[in-house]
């Protein structure tokens, strides 16, 4: 008797004890993922000879199914309609792997897969478990440090990072021996946002001393990623309201400014001197103007002047 309701077929299911295979994947949240429920023998199937159903393992929670002449998806959970599909074509080759879009935090179940065939009585020829993993890159964590001096006896690091999955481990480092420091020291708080990622923000104390050098991990286990910041501080000296000095310029320095404006002046002196000694060259001394010459008294007199000889040092 041919089955027409997915109804009467998750009674059935419901009554089921039998041995299954068991898989592991892993998929990145907003990525898309394929479940494998693959027939070990190749052989072909008519697909009006086949019950294919995928549910979430020990609940009653439907992902996909198909049905001879019935492909309504009536009984699929909301979560799970139009993410998951099946592949008429590859089950008519014995393959009744899920395909599943944009994975999301909640998709970290395990999928039952079961395979039927109605002229075998129903006959189950496929159990597949399929356990999703799912993950999620944590941010590169940021860590803030004490930025201003003060007069507490601790001083607080806070290191925060954003959008990962699963839940994080995280750890506070001493970077000059690499050793991990006490968990005590840390105060952790790790919630879930509204896209289902997780969020950390660790605060980590620890008693004053100079030169502090610390960092700040967040592991994901699932991906095998530890992801380090550290950060490090110096001797914190005076109090918070103290003002910088303004600073002076070293005495070496003021010597050496000083020398270079005198050379300048001395450089500008020389170049003053060049350029009167070539407009007024050397001449001669060509005796007295007379006052009876017939030659233009301008021409003599141009002719007559000459540059003090003790300007540009001849005799």
């Amino acid at each position: 008797m041919r089955l027409r309701s997915a109804g009467l077929l998750l009674f059935m299911l419901g009554s089921l004890r039998a041995d299954f295979q068991e898989q592991e994947v892993r998929a990145l949240v907003g990525s898309n993922i394929e479940l494998s429920c693959v027939h070990p023998k190749d052989s072909s199937f008519d697909l009006n000879d086949l019950y294919v159903y995928w549910q979430l393992f020990g609940s009653e929670t439907v992902v996909a199914y198909y049905l001879p002449e019935n492909s309504s998806t009536g009984h699929t959970d909301d979560h799970y309609r139009d993410r998951a599909q099946l592949s008429l074509d590859s089950m008519k080759q014995g393959n009744f792997s899920l395909r599943l879009y944009n994975v999301t935090p909640q998709d970290e179940q395990k999928f039952h897969c079961l395979v039927f065939r109605e002229s075998l009585e129903l006959q189950k020829v496929l159990d597949v478990v399929v356990r999703l993993h799912v993950a999620a890159n944590y941010s590169m964590p940021v860590v803030s440090t004490p930025s201003s001096p003060s007069q507490d006896e601790e001083l607080t690091f806070t290191c925060t990072s954003t959008n990962g999955y699963p839940r994080p481990n995280v750890y506070w480092i001493n970077k000059t021996d690499n050793s991990l420091l006490d968990k005590a020291l840390q105060n952790n708080t790790i919630t879930l946002n509204p896209q289902g990622l997780y969020d950390v923000v660790s605060i980590l104390k620890l008693r004053r001393s100079p030169n502090v050098n610390v960092g700040c991990c967040i592991e994901n286990v699932l991906l095998h990623q530890n992801l380090t910041v550290s950060s490090q501080t110096g001797t914190f000296k005076g109090s918070i309201d103290s003002i910088p000095d303004i600073p002076v310029i070293p005495q070496d320095k003021n010597v050496t400014v000083t020398s270079i404006i005198l050379a300048l002046i001395v450089f500008a002196a020389m170049a003053v001197g060049w350029m009167c000694r070539s407009r007024c060259p050397h001449r001669s001394y060509a005796g007295p103007i007379l006052a009876d010459s017939k030659e233009d008294p301008k021409r003599q007199a141009h002719n007559h002047v000459r540059c003090d000889s003790r300007i540009y040092g001849t005799e």
